[in-house]
């Protein structure tokens, strides 16, 4: 690794991802968790670089387990701006856009440039975000993420059960599927039911946008549960998890 490296950090409501990256923003470290980080191995950085919209007990936590390995090491809590790393933001009020969304924005327009884009994100809540090619972010949609949707059915009505992340999966990979997607037990149907209504917000989207740009836009997925929605997807799109990371890495290098 070239150069001093940079924490980055990416804390989201359900886990939170980090990569220690060069200038470059190439990866040297990185690593997923749901609890403390293990950074016991890794070398000093030259700063921290966060994005969290997970709350303030979160940022604090944050900051402790920077000072238990690097007391006083810099850092930085990003937020979203008018205009950075080449990428414009059309929300009316610039600084409400979540950081992870503005991140996530840099990290794409950087990783394909000069194409038109629709990125989806599927975490605890589905996010869409329209990207021109020239870095303007003309606006987004947020939804319910495809297990707060199963959650809130077993939750809010009386007689559906309540079905985690990790056993729809397993349902939605244990059987043939039928086409289209129709289920023969109520735990399939929500397991399926709820990957469709996420697909078909995605598909809806980037047809509408497709049209109204008349131009080529790539349909860029990432996220915990983007392998669930792609799967019943039938438009092409391409895969990329690390965006959040990738658009810190840029800040941290323009503003660093």
């Amino acid at each position: 690794m070239s150069g001093a490296p940079f924490l980055l950090i990416d804390a989201g409501n359900s886990r939170l991802k980090w990569a220690l990256a060069d200038v470059s923003g190439t990866h040297a470290y990185a690593g997923v968790s749901s609890d403390e980080p293990d950074w016991a191995e890794l070398p000093r950085p030259a700063s921290a670089w966060i994005s969290n919209v997970a709350g303030d007990a979160m940022a604090e936590r944050i900051d402790a387990w920077l000072d238990a390995r690097w007391p006083s090491l810099p850092r930085t809590t990003i937020r979203a701006t008018a205009h950075q790393c080449g990428v414009t933001n059309s929300y009316a009020a610039p600084g409400t856009l979540g950081s992870d969304r503005w991140a996530g924005l840099i990290g794409a327009h950087a990783a394909f440039p000069g194409e038109h884009l629709l990125i989806a994100t599927f975490g605890t809540a589905t996010t869409l975000e329209a990207l021109r090619a020239d870095g303007t972010f003309v606006g987004g949609l947020i939804a319910p993420g495809w297990s707060l949707m199963m959650r809130s059915l077993g939750e809010r009505t009386a007689q559906l059960p309540t079905i985690d992340a990790g056993e729809a999966r397993d349902l939605l990979t244990s059987a043939a599927r039928p086409e289209p997607f129709f289920a023969t037990d109520t735990h399939r149907s929500i397991s399926a039911g709820c990957a469709l209504a996420q697909a078909a917000l995605i598909e809806r989207m980037w047809t509408e946008l497709s049209d109204e740009w008349q131009v080529p836009v790539r349909l860029v997925l990432g996220g915990g549960a983007a392998g669930e929605v792609t799967a019943a997807l039938k438009v092409p799109h391409t895969r990329h998890d690390t965006l959040v990371l990738a658009g810190l890495a840029l800040i941290a290098a323009e503003c660093g």
